[in-house]
């Protein structure tokens, strides 16, 4: 009677060991990472300050130092401090497709997390929070909305620009004619060539792009703003345990004081690859979504 006793108790103990590490076995992108042994990161090649190329065709940007540190949270949740990280280049129309089919586990650009989005991938905590305005030529003569009746207006395909001149007040009665740029350098070059009167587009990428043209003084950033919108790095869909990783280490960064301080570093100081220093304070809008960290996308 004693040695059945002790194999039930045995049986009980072992079923007991066993549940727990069923429970905490992996699921979704961290399983695929971890049965990969890699890491892939989505990057853009020329959404300044965020992520974009340098000067030795590396990616860097304030979303990719965020990033890193998401990477490393990744690392240490799957004990694996040698997982190696791949870098694939995205853009505007496919990094939606790559996240879904699974060339990329983590979008690190300037993606802006919007309710319609939502249906398709995740959505990390916001790090910055911009505003969609106007880049113009100073000699165009535009200064507002109403100053683009009849003119070429152009925005980046598959961005959230597109159709919110026309969505404003002042803007439903507006006819123009849209163009679309293949990534936002193309699309800033339209109005740098006279192609395009306007570049609709987030108004610290349209700042990114003058601080880098050839004639920065020849470029301004006007009109209203059209929506506030916050980034957030893309995830795959309904994916809860990835989810949890991501959001702890931006929190972690943005309650440490690290995010501020890379901040200042993207911003508020010249960057590569020209030492040009965009000098584009942080937002109230922001320094409150650092303070109080939210996933809510954009309707």
């Amino acid at each position: 009677m004693r040695k059945s006793l002790t194999v039930i108790a045995l049986c009980l103990t072992a079923g007991g060991l066993a549940a727990p590490a069923q429970a905490a076995e992996l699921t979704g992108s961290l399983k695929k990472i971890k049965d990969a042994g890699a890491i892939t990161v989505g990057y853009r090649e020329s959404s300044v300050p965020f992520s974009y190329l340098d000067a030795d065709q590396k990616p860097v940007g304030y979303a990719m130092d965020l990033c890193a540190k998401v990477v490393d949270a990744v690392k240490e949740e799957l004990k694996a401090p040698n997982l190696q990280v791949k870098y694939q280049a995205v853009t505007s129309q496919n990094r939606i497709p790559l996240m879904q089919n699974g060339t990329i586990d983590i979008e690190c650009g300037s993606t802006t997390n919007s309710v319609q989005r939502q249906q398709q991938v995740g959505f990390s905590v916001a790090y910055f929070i911009t505003s969609v305005r106007m880049g113009v030529r100073k000699d165009s003569g535009i200064n507002d909305i109403t100053d683009l009746e009849g003119k070429p207006v152009v925005t980046t395909t598959g961005t959230t620009s597109d159709g919110l001149i026309k969505q404003n007040q002042r803007g439903k009665s507006i006819n123009l004619r849209n163009l679309y740029g293949k990534d936002h350098a193309d699309s800033f070059l339209m109005v740098e060539s006279g192609r395009a009167a306007a570049f609709v587009m987030d108004d610290i990428l349209i700042a990114g792009l003058i601080a880098n043209s050839k004639n920065p003084s020849a470029y301004a950033i006007v009109g209203p703003s059209l929506r506030d919108e916050p980034y957030g790095v893309m995830l795959r869909k309904d994916d809860p345990e990835f989810k949890a990783v991501v959001d702890k280490a931006l929190i972690a960064a943005m309650k440490s004081g690290e995010a501020t301080k890379l901040y200042e570093k993207w911003f508020m100081s010249p960057i590569p690859p020209r030492n040009v220093n965009l000098n584009f304070p942080m937002s109230p809008v922001l320094k409150a979504a650092i303070e109080n960290p939210t996933d809510k996308g954009v309707e």
